[in-house]
């Protein structure tokens, strides 16, 4: 299905084929994902538990957004709000829109579900242009706090600033 398109930007479903593009990409520029993370979205997207999509930028696969309708993790899961999971754009592909297109169709499918939509994003700086992006967005902190390791953060307890270590945001559509 298509969700977007314009001369340059197209937002459709993951693609058996998407999946090794999108980890070799970002192989490419240093981060250590797998292939089985992007046939896990692609599972569930045929299980109908996910809607997992990608983007093209001039016919090239450049990113990637999933909504989970009625998401059973994080600061609002299983209350039935749809939640956005592994939003990413290739470094290379960045600052042409295809970050605002691919949220436009991630809300868009989150609205037909309910009027809430929410998300985590990592503390770290590798995240900065997200946390930046949301906000801008609407977005705000749920007020649970931080969580790691998929649990709130207790005051004082240790953790890794690494990718478990995330801010749940919401926002009203």
């Amino acid at each position: 299905m298509i969700y977007y398109q314009n001369d340059d930007i197209l937002i459709r479903d993951l693609r058996d084929s998407d999946a090794q593009i999108i980890s070799d990409g970002e192989v490419a520029q240093g981060w250590n994902p797998t292939v089985d993370k992007y046939n896990m979205r692609l599972r569930h997207q045929a299980e109908g538990k996910a809607f997992a999509l990608a983007a093209e930028y001039r016919g090239n696969v450049a990113g990637y957004i999933n909504v989970y309708p009625n998401s059973e993790w994080g600061a609002f899961g299983k209350t039935g709000y749809p939640e956005i999971v592994d939003f990413g754009v290739l470094e290379k592909y960045r600052q042409h829109g295809i970050g605002s297109a691919l949220m436009d169709a991630a809300e868009a499918i989150a609205a037909r579900y309910a009027d809430t939509v929410y998300l985590g994003v990592g503390l770290h700086s590798g995240y900065g242009s997200a946390q930046r992006m949301y906000v801008k967005r609407g977005y705000i902190p749920d007020g649970s706090g931080v969580w790691y390791q998929d649990h709130i953060c207790t005051p004082y307890a240790p953790c890794v600033n690494n990718d478990e270590l995330v801010l749940y945001l919401s926002k009203k559509l």
